[in-house]
């Protein structure tokens, strides 16, 4: 049985979340306030529940990461990206921003998908995310065309980490582009690993792979440790 957490308690060691039944699954309960989050994040802990479920806080082994030196860009990507670029150096059609409507971003995350219902992002979990942001933790990556958003991801950086949590894309590739000029920015920051929790082909395909928790806790206790970053800007694809 795994605990049951009441307001206050400290999370249990990440190392003894279950290998059976629920690989991953450390504990229930609990709140979404941002000191609590922040506090799982430091650990490694994230949540992730449907409707109906308690809250539930994983840590996952092995871990899916993506190196930021790592990222695989496709062929025709690269031609997207060449296209955006032009177009933002000439009539500015095409915008890449960071934190311009994080809200917004959540909730098109959240959102019935093409392919299948809407994600597990609830009102109370795109609130304790919102109050993240309010604190300076919580970060969306933005594409804009036109004036309307088209694309984004979103996620938490503690230190010189990054936790990588949804994307959508309302256009071909927005998401991707989005993630893109997330990584980018990132690298150049000193931020070497972005989390990427759970195993997917999709991550799979842009490059991410999976390590094994302990790995991925000593370099997060490393990185966690380095100082914030203080200036979030749009910087060039090219």
């Amino acid at each position: 049985m795994i605990p049951w957490l009441d307001t206050g308690d400290p999370f249990p060691d990440p190392e003894t979340a279950l290998v059976h039944d629920a690989p991953g699954l450390l504990a229930a309960g609990a709140d979404l306030s941002p000191a609590r989050l922040l506090e799982a994040y430091r650990h490694g802990i994230f949540p992730w529940y449907g409707e109906g479920q308690p809250i539930l806080w994983w840590c996952t082994d092995p871990r899916m990461v993506l190196r930021t030196a790592e990222l695989r860009i496709s062929h025709s990507l690269k031609k997207t990206l060449r296209k955006v670029q032009a177009s933002r150096d000439s009539d500015g059609r095409w915008e890449l921003v960071f934190d311009r409507d994080f809200e917004a971003v959540m909730r098109a995350c959240a959102a019935p998908r093409r392919d299948g219902p809407g994600t597990w992002i609830s009102e109370d979990i795109i609130a304790g995310y919102c109050g993240l942001h309010r604190a300076g933790y919580a970060h969306s990556s933005e594409v804009w065309h036109d004036g309307e958003l088209v694309g984004g991801a979103y996620g938490v950086c503690i230190g010189r980490m990054f936790y990588g949590e949804s994307m959508f894309a309302r256009v071909s590739d927005a998401s991707k582009l989005a993630l893109v000029h997330l990584v980018r920015f990132l690298r150049a920051q000193g931020v070497q690993l972005i989390d990427c929790q759970q195993e997917t082909g999709h991550l799979a395909s842009l490059g991410a792979a999976p390590i094994a928790r302990a790995a991925f806790l000593a370099h997060l206790r490393r990185a966690i440790a380095e100082p914030p970053i203080t200036q979030w800007q749009a910087i060039s694809l090219q």
